[in-house]
């Protein structure tokens, strides 16, 4: 979802990306009534196209020779196979970029400019529950070596143990990605694995029920052993941006790494604005969500939300100490947002120096677009540094 600026491509989030394929299925007039009668089952509030591939894949599994929603067996198997086209549709917009060449408005390029210019004594691992190129298309224009598990080059296969081995490729980047890939397909003859073209045969796990059984299965099962054995490290430090906590077999293998005995943490940058009309409501505050259970029952994960954080399992708001002057605020302004001055008179109490100033305000490293800024704000130029080289 994120946007370098308003000439990027981005992939729509999941209640516009519902509405949009709703909208084609209704095409197909026979899946008009079905569709609009299992929108009301699920509830207008928490209809989404994870909910709806959840509630097909279900009742074709319990229909056998019978009819529900006036659908039978071989129109289930149908929109599921529909669904899936356009949940892959919508995720595959590399074509775009490519045909475009909007490389340079893409922030997954910002991202690999860091990863290759930070000085790092060992290689990034990248975890992504994404199907999209975009991290590929940002590597590769920017000339970043990375490694994603395959090995060969006329049919790329999928080595399982190159995963697991600590040593693997160690100067290059890495790509887990824990939920598929555009262009992963399964061969039968072989039983391997292999990467090649996108097309409707690509293997992904979908957001569906089915998600959880499809995690065990080869090549994710080793991808999600890899997150584990990352988390296992002494010292390792996982940052989490965009991942919202809502896919329990995940869940349960941080939360199992976290507990061993290892000194890792995982800090987890959290978009959790709502907008309710006109008014921000932010999801740290629900005392239900996942996010917020998990942290509060293990130190070793921290969220950072925008308005508030939950560290060392205590919640608490965003709050400067000290009132930052306008050198500091150049600097802040790249990861905060601080709240307006206050008072019953704001424009009077400015007059007399009696404007309220209370230090609260936004964090903005959630938005993964801001977390890349500010990662390149740390980056040295090489410009600079030649620069006092030949100043000293």
């Amino acid at each position: 979802m994120a946007k370098k600026n308003q000439k990027s491509f981005c992939i729509p989030a999941i209640h516009k990306m519902t509405d949009e394929i709703l909208v084609e299925l209704h095409k197909t007039a026979k899946y008009k009534k079905p569709l609009d009668e299992m929108k009301t089952e699920i509830g207008d509030d928490k209809f989404n196209i994870e909910r709806l591939l959840s509630n097909l894949e279900q009742k074709q599994q319990i229909i056998a020779g019978g009819v529900l929603n006036g659908l039978k067996m071989e129109d289930f198997k149908e929109l599921i196979k529909l669904v899936k086209i356009q949940i892959r549709t919508k995720v595959s917009i590399h074509e775009k970029i490519l045909s475009g060449k909007g490389f340079e408005n893409l922030i997954h390029a910002d991202f690999a400019e860091w990863i290759a210019r930070a000085d790092r004594k060992y290689p990034i691992e990248i975890f992504t529950t994404n199907y999209d190129y975009l991290f590929e298309l940002g590597m590769e224009y920017k000339n970043v070596p990375y490694y994603d598990g395959f090995t060969g080059s006329h049919h790329p296969f999928f080595n399982p143990e190159s995963v697991e081995d600590l040593t693997f490729l160690p100067q290059q980047a890495k790509l887990w990605k824990l939920h598929g890939s555009l262009g992963w397909h399964y061969e039968e003859d072989t039983m391997k694995v292999l990467r090649n073209d996108s097309n409707k045969d690509d293997i992904l796990i979908y957001p569906s029920i089915l998600k959880y059984n499809d995690s065990k299965k080869q090549p994710y099962i080793s991808l999600m052993d890899r997150l584990t054995n990352y988390l296992k490290q002494d010292d390792a430090v996982l940052i989490v941006c965009g991942y919202s906590f809502g896919d329990e077999h995940i869940n349960e293998r941080i939360l199992t790494a976290l507990n061993s005995k290892a000194s890792s943490h995982v800090i987890a940058l959290l978009y959790d604005i709502v907008m309710d009309g006109a008014k921000k409501k932010y999801s740290l505050d629900d005392a239900k969500a996942n996010p917020v259970k998990m942290a509060k029952s293990n130190s070793k994960l921290s969220v950072y939300g925008c308005r508030s954080a939950i560290i060392g399992c205590q919640l608490g708001k965003w709050q400067l100490k000290i009132e930052p002057d306008k050198t500091d605020t150049f600097q802040l302004n790249r990861y905060f947002d601080e709240d307006a001055y206050t008072g019953d008179d704001v424009l009077k109490a400015e007059k007399k120096g009696e404007e309220k100033w209370t230090g609260e305000g936004e964090l903005s490293l959630p938005d993964y677009a801001k977390f890349v800024g500010f990662l390149k704000s740390m980056i040295v130029d090489d410009k600079m540094l030649k620069g006092v080289a030949s100043d000293k």
